[in-house]
């Protein structure tokens, strides 16, 4: 076949026309990642470039081996019922096998009374048109679409060529999705690794503030004229009472699958709703908060309530390793550009406290993992940072850490800016 391009300076209409139309649908299709959206974009371009009126998009489900209908387009919406083909259905494999264009004018003999016999599934297989979406000779999607005349040549050379482009995207996105799904997999995992370390934690934790209501309770009788051990016990008894308290809520916050809830926020907005919260109590241990917030922070993405608990944890943090030194505390944000130009949002909190010793740093987010020892409703029990570090993460960002002994703890809070196009 000669090429006519070779022989003339300008490309014919008819070819540069049908090379727009290819350019302009691989561009349609390399920024979604919806499926959906994916599958009603096929459609169109399928219906328009074979003058259809209706049409259906089947897509695999390799799961449980058939063939679903992801998306319709025209009065093909009020066939949806035929919403589910067996992957050993005949339709199925002859696209499979013929891997071409099937111009079928009637389907109803390849529909197996068994797999969907209503009048509506009949109906749906009766559009003359199938086009297979075949990646690596398998068969990830098919498009069925009526009523129209068989394709010419020249319209199936180009219907081909678009089927291979949709079936590229399909592809990618069922790769996007299954690695999507295997790291959410992975995160679900680690966390019930966690939760066997918190198995053991919890039953250390809970041992002493056991020990001491069973005391009371047994020594209570016989001691209960004496009002100052009553009075004295009791006090200490509650204490362990509210510190089992915050442990089984800890776990419980730390166990629950936390997928964040996810808005626009301003990054120094938030942060300061935080360091109000907290500035009394650094008031009355005479520490100073120093702010310096950008003022080009970009924006991101994030779950308010979670970000704060966050910020709040590790604020709190900050001003308990202080104690009454007079000393500073400094909250910083500023604009990163990480490689490949990716903007991120980074918050700094910085005190000048007594400092976490080298063999300690790489622990802190352990579960159960506290340098606090101090006894009292407000001691630390090991799982605020733990949790922090996972609410980040669920964010898609990262905790980093800095610190020296006698000298103060820095900590780094990293998130993915918005992306704007």
């Amino acid at each position: 076949m000669t090429d006519s391009s070779s022989h003339s300076p300008h490309m014919p209409q008819q070819a540069l026309t049908a090379l727009q139309r290819l350019t302009r649908f691989a561009q349609d299709l390399g920024a979604p990642t919806d499926r959906t959206l994916v599958a009603k974009r096929i459609l169109t371009e399928l219906c328009e470039v074979t003058a259809c009126q209706n049409g259906s998009l089947y897509l695999l489900n390799p799961e449980r081996q058939r063939y679903s209908c992801l998306a319709t387009f025209g009065t093909a919406d009020s066939l949806a019922s035929a919403a589910n083909l067996l992957s050993t259905h005949p339709l199925v494999t002859r696209l499979t096998r013929q891997a071409t264009i099937l111009a079928l004018l009637d389907l109803r003999s390849l529909v197996p009374v068994d797999e969907d016999p209503s009048e509506k599934a009949q109906e749906a297989l009766h559009l003359p048109l199938a086009i297979p979406l075949l990646n690596k000779g398998r068969l990830l999607a098919f498009t069925l679409l009526g009523p129209a005349p068989h394709p010419a040549l020249g319209e199936r050379a180009l219907l081909t060529a678009l089927a291979q482009i949709a079936a590229n995207a399909l592809d990618s996105i069922l790769i996007y999705d299954d690695l999507h799904q295997s790291h959410m997999l992975m995160r679900r995992t680690d966390r019930l690794r966690s939760l066997e370390i918190i198995a053991g934690g919890f039953a250390h934790e809970i041992r002493n503030p056991l020990t001491s209501i069973k005391t009371f309770i047994q020594l209570a009788p016989e001691r209960r004229e004496d009002t100052e051990f009553i009075r004295d016990f009791s006090r200490i008894v509650l204490e362990d009472v509210y510190r089992i308290e915050r442990l089984i809520q800890e776990i419980l916050d730390y166990a629950r699958y936390m997928e964040p809830t996810l808005t626009e926020e301003d990054l120094n907005e938030v942060i300061s709703s935080c360091l109000y919260f907290i500035e009394t109590k650094a008031a009355s241990k005479r520490i100073k908060i120093e702010k310096e917030l950008a003022p080009d922070l970009p924006r991101v993405m994030l779950d308010r309530q979670q970000m704060q608990q966050v910020l709040l944890n590790l604020l709190l943090n900050a001003i308990d390793a202080m104690g009454t030194q007079n000393g500073q505390l400094t909250v910083r944000t500023q604009r990163l550009t990480k490689p490949g130009n990716q903007m991120w949002a980074q918050i700094e909190i910085k005190d000048t406290g007594v400092g976490i010793s080298l063999k300690h740093l790489g622990h802190i987010f352990d579960p159960f993992f506290t340098t606090k020892h101090a006894s009292g409703e407000h001691a630390g029990i090991g799982l605020g940072l733990t949790i922090a570090h996972q609410i980040v993460q669920e964010h898609g960002g990262h905790i980093q850490v800095d610190s020296t002994e006698g000298v103060g703890t820095t900590f780094f809070v990293n998130l993915p800016a918005i992306t704007i196009e």
